[in-house]
């Protein structure tokens, strides 16, 4: 087995280069990896296209890695959200574009892509403006839209526990999209509350395995999006 720690969250996202696609973990705040995050930022790949539930809050985390202009792409549920200021601007001005797809569709996206499953059809925005340009078929007298899985080239996840091996936990809602975003990205990456020895974690309770995790990193007190915005942090 391989030890998958590395030292720093700068050394976990040093290879992300230039047009790279990512998915970020997240619901809101519960689950967003902001040391990671901002690691991505200063290391300065752009031309990013991010995988995520929403654009972020505020100018932290995923909203400040968009104001540095490195994402050009989103494809999300949520692009406007309570505090999200920033990327509305920068899709009105063009910089970003937007793929919008209802949460339940991105999900299975996800997971389908993580479980080599090319595409689906679902009934999910049949007869809306999302529907158009897509396949429709009617199966047992129902129209169904058809969606392409989603796989990216790195994943950046929070995770509450992990041991050296990559098998992680989470906390609670904090689970969101992570376990799936670990198994549709060729890279993950995790940052971990606690990184603990092997045989610490009852196989029993382990949420993502660390056949689907690469690398992980400790941040014992990682940052909490909704007190950074409250204290006023831009990043960086």
């Amino acid at each position: 087995m391989i030890d998958k720690r590395v030292p720093s969250p700068a050394e976990a996202v040093a290879d992300i280069s230039d047009g790279s696609s990512i998915m970020i973990g997240g619901f809101g705040e519960a689950g967003s990896p902001i040391e990671l995050i901002h690691a991505l930022i200063d290391q300065g790949a752009s031309d990013l296209t991010v995988i995520s539930n929403n654009t972020g809050s505020g100018e932290v985390g995923l909203a400040a890695l968009l104001k540095a202009r490195r994402v050009t792409k989103v494809i999300c549920s949520f692009p406007k959200t309570l505090n999200s200021t920033v990327f509305p601007e920068l899709y009105r001005e063009g910089f970003t574009a937007l793929e919008l797809v209802p949460q339940g569709t991105l999900a299975e996206r996800i997971r389908a892509g993580g479980a080599g499953v090319p595409a689906f059809y679902t009934p999910t925005a049949v007869g809306t403006p999302l529907a158009e340009g897509k396949e429709v078929r009617a199966i047992h007298g129902r129209d169904y839209l058809l969606e392409y899985g989603l796989t990216a080239d790195y994943a950046l996840v929070k995770g509450v526990t992990s041991d050296t091996y990559g098998n992680v936990l989470y906390n609670k809602t904090a689970r969101n999209f992570a376990p799936i975003m670990a198994m549709a990205a060729t890279i993950s990456i995790v940052q971990a509350a606690r990184v603990i020895q092997p045989g610490d974690i009852d196989p029993e309770i382990v949420i993502t395995p660390g056949i689907f995790v690469d690398r992980v990193v400790e941040v014992p007190e990682p940052a909490h999006e909704s007190e950074l915005i409250a204290a006023g942090v831009s990043y960086p």
